[in-house]
């Protein structure tokens, strides 16, 4: 992949994150007001869900495209698994902890693929507590990103 490829393909992925930073951010306020759901409350229920989507979205934004990209400008023959991808973006300073975004990696697998009712809750309290984490490293990767 060429150098203007991956510019274009890091641009795209900075307005992708800006926009699902927003959504992000919205979604929290919402949850933030209204609290942990109640199990039969069907609209609370679906503005968690579109929380925890907008989560793992933002956090395989960052992750999948836009760190791997950035990487790859530095260094266009590195090769590897996510976890390879990480470390390497912790290296040069674009992330502050490979280990705590594998961590929301396997958060948003969980979103993804599976959870039950008896999980949820504490399901919606992971994702809550980590939010915070990912929308501060997502502003700072995009500051480091504008700056440069």
């Amino acid at each position: 992949m060429s150098i203007l490829d991956l510019n274009k393909q890091i641009e795209a992925s900075v307005e992708e994150a800006e926009f699902s930073l927003k959504h992000l951010e919205y979604s929290l306020g919402k949850v933030q007001k209204i609290g942990l759901p109640n199990l039969d409350d069907m609209e609370a229920l679906e503005t968690w869900e579109s929380f925890t989507s907008r989560f793992s979205r933002l956090s395989d934004i960052l992750a999948k495209k836009l760190l791997r990209s950035l990487v790859l400008k530095g260094d266009p023959s590195f090769r590897g698994s996510l976890m390879d991808f990480l470390n390497q973006g912790e290296k040069l300073g674009y992330i502050s902890d490979a280990n705590k975004w594998w961590a929301i990696r396997s958060l948003r697998n969980k979103e993804a693929h599976e959870y039950n009712r008896a999980e949820i809750i504490p399901f919606f309290k992971s994702i809550l507590a980590e939010t915070e984490f990912v929308v501060s490293e997502t502003k700072e990767l995009l500051r480091k990103n504008a700056a440069s």
